[in-house]
C-alpha cells in the first residue's frame, strides 16, 4: 500500500509498516504546512479563514464589520434585537434618503416607503391630494413588509404657491379601508399654507392583517 493524503489538507500519511526511513520527513513536512495556517500567537490566518486575532476587539478590526471604517450595502432587513437591558441600536448620525422632484401634488400620490424616507415636491400644489403609502412598485404593499406591532414613519413636503392646497385623503395600500388616521392636535387641516412648504410625517402602526393606524402632523415652513 502506497502513501496516502488527507482529504482536505493534503497532508501525506505514510504506509503503515513501510517509510521506515521518510516517515520523520513525511511528518515534518506535514506539521509544517500545519504550522503555516497560522501567526504567531498561535491565531488562524485570515487568508486561511480565520480572525487573525487572538482578542475579540482586534478580530472586528481585522475583519472590517461593519462600523469600522467600510461602507456596507444592505438590499434586505437586518434586526438587530438588542435584549432586556440593552437597546439593539446606537447612531451617532444618519443619512436618510430624499427624492427631490419638480413635481406639483395633486390627484392620487403614491408614496413607496422602500424608495425614500423624505419625498419632496417643489413644484407648487395644484389641486387638493389623496396620499396612498405603500411598500414598493413591484408591488409591494405595506402590509407585506410589515408585522402587526411595527411602524415605518415617512415625511412629505409639499410645496405651496399664492394658491394653497393640502393632503384630504390618506390611504395604505390603495385603499382607507381598515386604516384608522389620528392628526396631531385631534383636528385634521381644511387647508394648506400660502407660499409655503407643508410637512406631512405620517407614521404608520401596523395592527393586524391589512389593519393600520396612521398618525399625522402637518408643519409649515415658511
Amino acid at each position: 500500500m502506497a502513501d496516502t493524503t488527507t482529504t482536505n489538507l493534503g497532508l501525506t500519511k505514510p504506509e503503515v509498516g513501510a517509510s521506515s526511513d521518510s516517515w520523520g520527513t513525511k511528518l515534518n513536512t506535514d506539521l509544517d504546512s500545519i504550522d503555516a495556517l497560522f501567526d504567531s500567537g498561535p491565531v488562524l490566518k485570515l487568508t486561511k479563514g480565520g480572525t487573525g486575532a487572538a482578542t475579540a476587539a482586534n478580530a472586528r478590526t481585522n475583519l472590517v464589520v461593519p462600523g469600522t471604517g467600510v461602507d456596507n450595502v444592505y438590499t434586505g432587513k437586518q434586526t438587530f434585537t438588542g435584549s432586556t437591558t440593552a437597546v439593539g441600536t446606537k447612531f451617532v448620525n444618519a443619512l436618510e434618503k430624499v427624492t427631490v422632484s419638480a413635481t406639483a401634488a395633486t390627484g392620487t400620490i403614491i408614496y413607496y416607503a422602500t424608495t425614500q424616507s423624505v419625498l419632496y415636491y417643489t413644484s407648487n400644489a395644484s389641486a387638493n391630494w389623496t396620499i396612498n403609502l405603500t411598500g414598493a412598485s413591484t408591488p409591494v404593499t405595506l402590509d407585506t413588509l410589515m408585522a402587526t406591532g411595527e411602524s415605518i414613519s415617512v415625511v412629505h413636503l409639499v410645496t405651496n404657491g399664492s394658491t394653497a392646497y393640502y393632503n384630504n385623503v390618506i390611504q395604505v395600500d390603495g385603499t382607507a379601508t381598515g386604516v384608522t388616521v389620528k392628526w396631531l392636535g385631534g383636528v385634521a387641516p381644511t387647508a394648506g399654507t400660502a407660499s409655503a412648504i407643508d410637512a406631512y410625517t405620517y407614521t404608520v402602526i401596523k395592527t393586524g392583517s391589512a389593519a393600520f393606524t396612521v398618525l399625522v402632523s402637518k408643519a409649515i415652513f415658511a
